[in-house]
């Protein structure tokens, strides 16, 4: 890499008397910068979601064309995050990381402020498509982070506590969305409707995504040796099996990164084609939920915005108890915990599709979502796949990261999303919009639902070939 972009060079260590209160400052210093810096990643990664309804109503695109624009996010991001991967492993997240957040938030600011922005259905597609591209510079700085500060030991729980970042950062949008409504009623006197709001879904975000950009970049670090200090395993005395001090302490060339840890990593593709398939229900669900529920089930601007929003919020206690009972329960086995967490994920939106809508001779007798119960139940289930969807998702990603040497993490992660996204993301807006807007909402779920019984039966094969390398590893290393 150049300039600015480079890795921070090591220094001389500490004294000895020193480095474990650095090391404890700065462990929880570099933490909270990856994780609010990758939470507001997520102000601007779904907002345009909340959008689509309001853009519907205004007459301006139909659910096809918002589906074909929606796909350019996960077109670009699985693309991005793979190239970004490559470039992450080899340069210093202290720039990197709110560097793309800086650009990804002007995108949604000049979509929400700028008229030509929102004029035609190709230039929304190429302005999301640069936001999906910036957004690949988020979640490989942060892996290549995770894999420098904590050692394998203690890492299932501290990347489950960080994937939380992104259901954080995804309330956003929907609060945001609850806010001008708030705003519009104070100054209109009368209730906003998606049309009413949809511009501020898209620049409110991206306003604040920007400032906090400039706030990160003055909290992260890079490599602990860059501090002075000495590599993690060298301090917890802490070393993986498979643990080398080159392919995990020196910077490797792009074709041993790219080849020699990725491209012949068998179980990586394994997770790697499982990924597209709990990405399509992830998606599916959120992209789409916003839409489904004021069509179908009669929900109105602030019942979507409040099912939005506690969809990202149950996530987090899902996503903690997923790393928890992977790490604690059974004993690392990444493959075996995402298997039941994705059998329960299908069966909460086989319940929330199959459950009827408020027939529309009754829907002037509930002022409110909350106090009708149709609408009360599809919020609960919303909730239930929130809580559930998250845990494969970050489960993926984390045994991606323990796949590869520290230098290569950030690539073998990308990987896997470059599957998700190019796969899951893009199958998940345009193909479920499509289907939707031709065979109706149930041939939009049928998608999903397909989604994920593969999903399934994909980690269950990770879930046996998961056995098979760790019995290999035990056999080399003379376990």
């Amino acid at each position: 890499m150049f300039g600015p972009f480079k890795p921070a060079p090591h220094i001389a260590e500490l004294p000895a008397d020193k480095v474990d209160a650095r090391y404890k400052q700065l462990r929880w210093q570099v933490f909270a910068g990856i994780f609010f810096g990758y939470a507001a990643y997520y102000f601007v990664r779904g907002n345009f979601d909340l959008a689509q309804k309001g853009l519907i109503e205004a007459g301006m695109y139909n659910k096809a064309e918002l589906g074909f624009i929606g796909s350019a996010l996960g077109l670009a991001y699985g693309i991005s995050k793979f190239v970004m991967a490559g470039m992450s492993d080899r340069s210093n997240p202290k720039v990197f990381l709110p560097f793309g957040l800086f650009l990804s938030g002007l995108c949604m600011t000049l979509m929400g402020l700028m008229p030509w922005a929102t004029s035609g259905v190709m230039i929304m597609f190429v302005l999301i498509f640069l936001n999906g591209w910036f957004q690949g510079m988020g979640w490989p700085p942060c892996g290549r982070t995770m894999v420098h500060w904590w050692s394998k030991s203690e890492r299932g729980t501290i990347v489950s506590i960080w994937n939380t970042a992104h259901n954080l950062g995804g309330m956003v949008p929907g609060a945001m969305v609850l806010l001008a409504s708030a705003i519009y009623f104070n100054t209109h006197g009368v209730q906003a409707t998606a049309k009413d709001v949809w511009q501020q879904t898209l620049y409110y975000p991206g306003i604040a995504a920007i400032v906090v950009s400039f706030i990160i970049y003055f909290i992260m670090k890079d490599t602990p040796q860059s501090c002075g200090l000495p590599s993690i395993e060298k301090w917890r005395n802490d070393y993986p099996d498979n643990y080398d001090e080159k392919t995990n302490e020196q910077e490797l060339t792009t074709k041993e990164i790219f080849v020699t840890y990725v491209l012949k990593n068998k179980l990586l593709w394994y997770i790697a084609i499982a990924n597209v398939f709990v990405y399509l229900i992830r998606y599916g669900v959120l992209k789409w939920s916003p839409v489904y529920l004021g069509e179908v089930k009669h929900f109105n601007i602030k019942g979507t915005a409040w099912a939005y929003t506690i969809y990202e919020l149950a996530a987090i206690p899902g996503t903690l108890l997923c790393g928890w009972v992977s790490d604690k329960v059974f004993k690392g086995k990444r493959g075996l915990t995402g298997f039941i967490f994705m059998i329960l994920t299908t069966i909460a939106v086989v319940a929330l599709w199959k459950n009827p809508a408020t027939p529309e001779a009754e829907l002037a007798n509930y002022a409110n979502w909350y106090e009708n119960p149709y609408q009360l139940t599809d919020f609960i289930l919303m909730t239930t796949v929130g809580f559930l969807i998250y845990g494969p998702v970050m489960l993926i990603g984390l045994h991606a990261l323990e796949l590869a040497p520290k230098k290569a993490a950030g690539t073998s992660a990308g990987f896997t999303g470059l599957f998700g996204y190019l796969g899951g993301t893009v199958s998940a807006s345009a193909i479920v919009g499509w289907a939707a807007e031709y065979y109706g909402w149930d041939g939009g779920f049928y998608v999903m639902i397909a989604g994920g019984v593969l999903s399934i039966l994909l980690l269950f094969i990770v879930m046996i070939e998961e056995g098979k390398h760790k019995a290999k590893l035990a056999d080399h290393y003379g376990e």
